[in-house]
């Protein structure tokens, strides 16, 4: 991997960082379609890994506003959607994962912003934890079907709930991906050093928090991630 690619990618993982400690998702959304155009045997696992280090702090940061309860039955779903996510990560070639990737960005941006939103009931948690460990098992992108079950919620509530339920997933994905094969010690590497990136990432959403609300905030990571989509989808197209 050159400097450049890699002053890239750490620069995305610091503003995907910045905005999953700021709204409770954004890793993979932001930074995925980035890492797949330049680096994509990178994916999903330095992404996962990198999302596991800023959701600690962040549950640790916001944990007077954590849900257990609403939490677990995430959880409870999480557990098939991942076994799935991690067999379909073996089965899928590289460029069907790519355009697989791009369409969950877009869909989670189609549905986010016609306003969809679930009520966060039981079976609704399931579900959503269920598509996410899905989803972010094998494409690292598994934020929009947890976001929209909490999207009505206060900020904290949301970035508390969202973050120890992406924490715990994350950790049964690395789990997986392990399992089936697909880490390895180049992406660990890479992984150790994005950890600034990601460390600077979550002391600027202090800040950020400070001058957006969640509607601006939100409104950014769709024009991003619909763009870095857009792009993805284009060079899996072109090349």
């Amino acid at each position: 991997m050159s400097v450049v690619t890699f002053v890239v990618i750490a620069v995305a993982v610091f503003l995907a960082s910045c905005m999953q400690a700021s709204i409770g998702f954004g890793m993979g959304m932001l930074a995925a379609p980035v890492v797949a155009l330049i680096e994509p045997a990178l994916l999903p696992g330095t992404l996962i890994a990198s999302a596991t280090i800023v959701t600690l702090m962040v549950v640790i940061r916001e944990r007077e506003s954590l849900d257990l309860r609403g939490t677990g039955w995430a959880l409870i779903g999480r557990i098939p959607g991942t076994i799935a996510g991690a067999l379909l990560l073996v089965w899928l070639p590289t460029r069907g994962l790519s355009l697989l990737l791009a369409g969950v960005v877009l869909g989670g941006v189609a549905l986010a912003t016609a306003g969809w939103q679930p009520a966060p009931m039981r079976r609704n948690l399931a579900t959503a934890g269920a598509a996410s460990g899905l989803l972010g098992t094998a494409t690292s992108i598994g934020g929009p079907p947890m976001a929209l079950v909490y999207s009505g919620a206060e900020n904290a509530r949301v970035r508390s709930n969202l973050s120890a339920f992406f924490l715990i997933g994350s950790l049964m994905s690395l789990a997986a991906l392990a399992a089936t094969g697909s880490l390895h010690t180049d992406l660990l590497w890479v992984f150790v050093a994005l950890i600034p990136a990601v460390m600077l990432g979550f002391v600027a959403s202090r800040y950020v928090n400070r001058v957006l609300d969640k509607k601006r905030l939100r409104t950014v990571s769709i024009v991003v991630s619909s763009l870095g989509a857009v792009l993805l989808i284009g060079q899996q197209l072109l090349f």
